[in-house]
């Protein structure tokens, strides 16, 4: 589903030149829910964005359902990101002024989904994350665990071949993460492949695996039997 080989990606400016991504190895098989660790700093927001097609890499290579996508240009990013990943953030990203159905609607009409279709969808979605009942809600009418169960509902009827979420949990309490990571699960069980990343190690142990990255490297994965000696947290 998704393999990054030897990927590097490098900020620069005039005076300073930034490794965010070095010598970057990870492959994710269709249907695999892997959650990805490590300090702050260490490469975790910008290995999403490159995943997720909202940014692009400096060297290495990078397949997405078995398409190389290193030479794409711009519009050929999009149109794939659009049809094959879905997208769960932490701050849920809905939008104020329209109910659940409408946030849910709006990406799909950029996609040009007949109406009947784009409803179905909806209508689907919102039953699988158990919001059905609430769709003509607005979202200050629901509880933080209700809006990112809605910003999940809205990645899911994109009918998204990965979904990649960034700290989904981390704007929740204890008791709303659990339900969210539950209904993850879930999704994952249904066949959904999902890479999530997570500040909490308590939730990344319930994933499949947990792939863990320092200074811009894959410190630990348990599929190619990587192992590196961890700096102590806040030192890297």
């Amino acid at each position: 589903m998704l393999e990054m080989r030897d990927m590097s990606k490098i900020f620069r400016t005039e005076q300073v030149e930034t490794h965010a991504l070095r010598s970057f190895d990870l492959h994710v098989r269709e249907g695999e829910f892997v959650t990805v660790t490590g300090p702050s700093g260490s490469g975790k927001t910008t290995f999403l964005n490159i995943a997720g097609l909202l940014d692009t890499f400096s060297t290495g290579a990078y397949v997405l359902d078995g398409q190389d996508v290193s030479d794409l240009d711009d519009y050929a990013r999009s149109k794939l990101r659009n049809r094959k990943i879905g997208f769960i953030f932490q701050g849920f990203n809905l939008l104020p002024d329209l109910n659940l159905f409408d946030n849910l609607d709006v990406p799909l009409c950029y996609r040009r989904l007949k109406r009947a279709e784009r409803h179905q969808r909806i209508n689907d979605a919102l039953a699988r994350v158990g919001l059905a009942s609430r769709m003509k809600h607005y979202p200050s009418q629901l509880s933080g665990g209700q809006q990112q169960r809605a910003a999940i509902a809205r990645a899911l009827a994109g009918h998204p071949r990965l979904l990649l979420a960034d700290e989904p949990t981390g704007n929740l309490d204890s008791q709303m993460a659990l339900e969210v990571m539950d209904l993850l699960q879930d999704i994952n069980r249904a066949g959904s492949t999902i890479v999530m990343v997570t500040h909490d190690p308590n939730l990344a142990s319930r994933a499949q695996r947990n792939v863990h990255i320092v200074d811009g490297r894959v410190a630990e994965d348990p599929a190619d039997g990587t192992i590196r000696p961890r700096p102590v947290e806040g030192t890297a």
